[in-house]
């Protein structure tokens, strides 16, 4: 039992024994006994008005899982937010390399009606300022609108260059919110 109404057994039921779940909510609600906060922040959903025209999509590789370790590797020197070694199995993947080693990616995770979520947009710091975002962002976009989706992806409010890249590509911030990754007890 807990003293948010059962929603931490609810929880865990799901994440089972040292789960781990991110919440998205207007506002954050005590947390359970015995689970532990991780990390958490004030965030953005953004949604595509109107895809920005870029420069053609140059060195956008697919990536799938014999990618994964590197994937992994990116994402633990950029922290984009939640990534798993399955999270390449939820949709489409697009990396970069350079000299051999990935460098840059954006993808798709979660889907609901109408919309995919773009995800895991990072670019190793040594590769910054190139346009390696923007044109994976734009690619992945373009392979949701092809679907007649309209592409979303959350962003903290914090991480102010993300943001710029996603408003110069067309996103608009639809909803703010408080998020938080929690750590049910094992």
């Amino acid at each position: 039992g807990d003293d948010t109404g059962g929603a931490g057994d609810a929880l865990e039921k799901v994440g089972g024994p040292s789960g781990v779940a991110v919440l998205f909510r207007p506002e954050i609600p005590p947390l359970p006994k015995a689970w532990t906060r991780l990390d958490g922040g004030r965030g953005h959903q953004m949604v595509l008005r109107e895809l920005a025209p870029v420069d053609a999509p140059g060195g956008v590789r697919p990536l799938g899982p014999a990618d994964v370790g590197e994937m992994l590797a990116l994402v633990e020197r950029t922290r984009p937010g939640p990534f798993a070694t399955r999270t390449v199995e939820l949709g489409s993947y697009l990396g970069h390399r350079a000299g051999g080693r990935l460098v840059a990616m954006a993808g798709e995770r979660l889907h609901v009606a109408g919309f995919t979520e773009l995800s895991a947009v990072c670019t190793d710091t040594d590769a910054r300022k190139q346009g390696l975002a923007t044109r994976r962002v734009r690619a992945v976009a373009a392979g949701v609108e092809a679907r007649d989706e309209t592409p979303m992806l959350h962003v903290l409010a914090e991480n102010h260059a993300a943001v710029r890249v996603y408003e110069n590509l067309g996103f608009v911030t639809r909803v703010a919110f408080d998020t938080i990754m929690v750590q049910a007890p094992r």
